[in-house]
């Protein structure tokens, strides 16, 4: 395993739980916009906002514990700034349409999906799981191009896609958090026996 790959691995491995909160807080915004359909254009602004900097929050923590390891850190910061933004975009602009809160998230989605494929390309002969990160990310980016070649779809449709979306990316987190959390058991268990002998 190159030095750099392993010092991806490691971030990774060390932070799992940020995997885990954000895949957590997917989800939470999933169920909670199912909970209510007919929620109006502002809370789902607001739920939106909320998630979107929730998710760049936590992806700027991981490119910032990773900096000093990871030349190539700035790909997860921008990642997390990309949803940072998207959350603050929505946030100063509250009354904007259905229809460019539609291309705000999509936008956002495709952005974060092909940060994500990158990232899975990266560590793939590192970490097991990977795939699962790449299939957050390709399902952003295919959630992200529905939305941009379907705007006119009735807004009920759009809440359940947006809903089903960040479950499905969420629960693909959750699965990510834990499959790196054994991942740096295993590590840690590695490096224990060879010090041993």
């Amino acid at each position: 395993m190159s030095l750099l790959k392993r010092q991806l691995a490691d971030i990774l491995t060390r932070n799992w739980w940020v995997l885990l909160l954000r895949g957590l807080a997917a989800i939470a915004f999933g169920v909670m916009t199912w909970l209510m359909p007919s929620a109006s254009l502002a809370v789902l602004v607001l739920l939106f906002a909320a998630f979107a900097l929730v998710d760049g929050i936590f992806g700027v923590w991981l490119a910032i514990a990773g900096r000093k390891e990871h030349e190539d850190w700035w790909a997860m910061l921008l990642w997390g700034l990309v949803g940072i933004g998207a959350g603050v975009l929505t946030l100063l602009a509250p009354s904007i349409t259905a229809l460019a809160l539609l291309f705000y998230i999509a936008i956002w989605a495709i952005a974060t999906g092909v940060l994500q494929i990158a990232m899975a390309i990266r560590l793939r002969k590192e970490i097991s799981g990977e795939w699962l990160l790449a299939l957050a990310g390709l399902a952003s980016v295919v959630f992200g191009v529905l939305l941009i070649l379907q705007p006119g779809v009735g807004a009920l449709a759009v809440l359940w896609l947006i809903a089903s979306y960040a479950v499905i990316f969420g629960v693909l987190l959750v699965l990510l958090a834990f499959r790196a959390r054994g991942f740096g058991r295993r590590l840690t268990n590695a490096q224990g026996a060879a010090a041993e002998r």
